[in-house]
């Protein structure tokens, strides 16, 4: 099916319904909107309606100053503010804001991801993440740290949901870590990081 009969010839949805999508792929459109990522493996449906409709949402995308990214490897797809314009345009999407310990884990986990090997699925265990952590305790107390760290687990699987359970008290790390951080953030964050790492163990 082309995008030409994914958008045309369509049932409206309701009484004066005007859009041009069908059901399938407004739902990803929406779902792209809502983030953090579509990911193929756990929404199927949306999936196939993206990728046979990808070039009218991504439309709808461009219409609200995004682009759309695909992976089509892991089979996710996520919507960011357009880059390379010299226009100073607005932003449609959610920003979280990251805590410290927040920004660590996901550096943490994006170490484990790139030096998988390109296994196809990265499997880590709670205890594996928190011991590479451990060097930013700072002057917490070890209840305090722990809570911190608990609470940014349940952010990693809930919120940004780049940790998928696997388990016996295992998770599987998303290849959508890769897109959280970019290289040039990972490298200032890399140095800053370790600089604090290294004030705590002197």
């Amino acid at each position: 099916m082309n995008d030409d009969e994914m958008t045309t010839g369509r049932d409206p949805l309701w009484p004066g319904d005007s859009g041009t999508l069908h059901e399938q792929s407004r739902r990803a459109l929406l779902e792209l909107l809502k983030g953090p990522y579509l990911s193929g493996g756990q929404q199927p449906q949306l999936w196939v309606a993206l990728r046979a409709d990808e070039t009218a949402i991504r439309s709808r995308l461009h219409d609200l100053f995004l682009d759309l990214v695909v992976d089509d490897v892991d089979e996710f797809a996520f919507a960011r503010k357009v880059r390379g314009s010299d226009r100073d345009l607005p932003s449609a999407l959610r920003t979280e804001r990251l805590t410290f310990i927040d920004t660590a884990m996901l550096l943490v986990l994006r170490q484990l991801l790139l030096a998988s090997g390109g296994e196809r699925r990265v499997i880590v265990g709670q205890d594996e993440v928190y011991e590479r952590l451990a060097v930013y305790r700072d002057g917490d107390d070890e209840a305090t740290f722990t809570r911190n760290l608990n609470g940014a687990w349940g952010r990693m699987m809930n919120r940004f949901r780049v940790l998928h359970g696997a388990g016996e008290g295992r998770v599987e790390v998303s290849p959508m870590v890769k897109f959280m951080i970019d290289d040039e953030q990972v490298r200032a964050l890399t140095a800053v990081y370790r600089r604090i790492a290294g004030e705590e163990q002197a």
